[in-house]
């Protein structure tokens, strides 16, 4: 049987990948070590040998994890609960791992209680793929779209470094203030060094500078709510983003999983909160004290509360004051309970409060590194969003290389 794209090659998938069960590596029997440990969703733990070479492709073989694909780049053990490519019969490796996600393995379900993942029942599905030199030009298309999305990452994550190390310095470890006071050399600028005393009061803290409740550098707060689920025309064709908790990860909010009407949003009182708002998590371990900022009018549920910072503060003084309070808060949510906190403890926690013209100073020097931090996790959406786009096109051949070049060069 002929394939129906051009220059592409009919096949069975048995043909195309050999799968493997993993091999056995219980807890007790894992030595420390730097090789990754191979699970059914992707590295799970790490052992002091390996059992299987780079470039490694597995495959989740059981439950909850049925037919969830995963890539490494280097030596590696894989578990018993996944299978692993010990062939890839000289297709790219990356490639057979994009080509593995599109498919839905998880249909091929041979357990009954519990989901299995046979080899056997997948080896006779035939397939179409591209020749080599195909497979390579693809997969050199999509890693781009992935090397871009993980330098995004790993930048935001050093400007995030830096905005929280700024931070602690100037209003946690009080370095100015002691350097001042020690009669240590300025370390920063002439006017801004001017701001910091010289010395410490009896509470080791700067003198002048208080301890302020966090409820009192923010203009508003609120709680979230939910909205009757019986009601699904509240949620069919929302229109507002509607975060939960577990969607916060101290980073910026751009788009909810789920969307409100503005009918549903006037059930729960109309919530809607402007860009620049933080979401703070009171419900549910391990979900407390995570953060997230708004970056368009949105809402949420009623495990969130909503601090909009005053303008004479600023967003990223009230954000890293947050994150400061965020361990003494989760203590306070771990005894109680259902290990909840409610708005009356965060609003009343005391942070150190240098006064407006440092804290706004603060969220001024703050500000471009948040609007960076912000730019680029926008920019690594657009790009996912992108390659899983092309992704299904790409391994079906609806979309030729040619096309699909154009569209990562419009986004890259």
């Amino acid at each position: 049987m002929s394939s129906l794209v051009d220059d592409w090659i009919t096949t069975t998938l048995g043909d195309f990948a050999s799968l493997q069960r993993g091999h056995d590596l219980p807890e007790p029997a894992r030595n420390p070590g730097d090789v990754p440990a191979m699970g059914s969703f992707g590295i799970t733990g790490s052992h002091s040998v390996s059992s299987a070479r780079s470039p490694g492709v597995t495959v989740g073989r059981s439950g909850a994890s049925i037919g969830v694909v995963s890539y490494i780049d280097c030596d590696y053990w894989p578990l018993n609960t996944c299978l692993y490519v010990t062939d890839f019969h000289g297709n790219n490796p990356s490639f057979v791992y994009n080509f593995l996600k599109t498919l839905d393995l998880a249909s091929f379900n041979s357990g009954s209680a519990q989901p299995s993942l046979n080899r056997n029942d997948i080896y006779p599905v035939e397939i179409d793929v591209p020749q080599r030199t195909e497979q390579d030009a693809i997969a050199t298309l999509l890693r781009a779209l992935g090397d871009k999305i993980e330098l995004n990452r790993q930048t935001n994550e050093t400007l995030e470094a830096l905005a929280r190390a700024l931070f602690k310095d100037w209003f946690v470890d009080f370095g100015s203030t002691r350097t001042k006071a020690e009669g240590g050399a300025p370390y920063l600028a002439p006017e801004l060094w001017a701001l910091f005393p010289g010395a410490l009061d009896d509470e080791d803290k700067p003198v002048w500078w208080s301890l302020c409740e966090i409820g009192k550098l923010a203009a508003s707060v609120q709680n979230g709510g939910t909205s009757a689920r019986r009601n699904e025309s509240f949620w069919l064709e929302g229109t507002v983003d509607w975060f939960k908790t577990g969607e916060l990860s101290d980073q910026f909010l751009i788009a909810a999983e789920e969307k409100i009407t503005e009918a549903g949003l006037r059930k729960i009182g109309g919530k809607l909160w402007p860009a620049g708002t933080i979401l703070f998590a009171i419900y549910a371990s391990p979900t407390v004290g995570r953060m997230g900022i708004l970056t368009a009018p949105s809402s949420a549920n009623q495990a969130c509360c909503a601090l909009q910072a005053k303008d004479e503060i600023g967003v990223p003084f009230l954000f890293q004051a947050l994150r400061e309070a965020r361990g003494d808060l989760q203590n306070i949510a771990i005894g109680a309970a259902q290990q909840n906190i409610s708005q009356k403890p965060l609003l009343a926690y005391k942070s150190v409060f240098p006064g407006l013209e440092l804290s706004l100073t603060y969220s001024t020097t703050a500000d471009p590194i948040f609007a960076k931090m912000q730019h680029l996790q926008e920019e690594s959406r657009t790009l996912a969003q992108t390659r899983d786009l092309l992704l299904p096109k790409l391994m079906s051949g609806k979309i030729r290389l040619r096309d699909a070049e154009r569209e990562v060069e419009a986004v890259l």
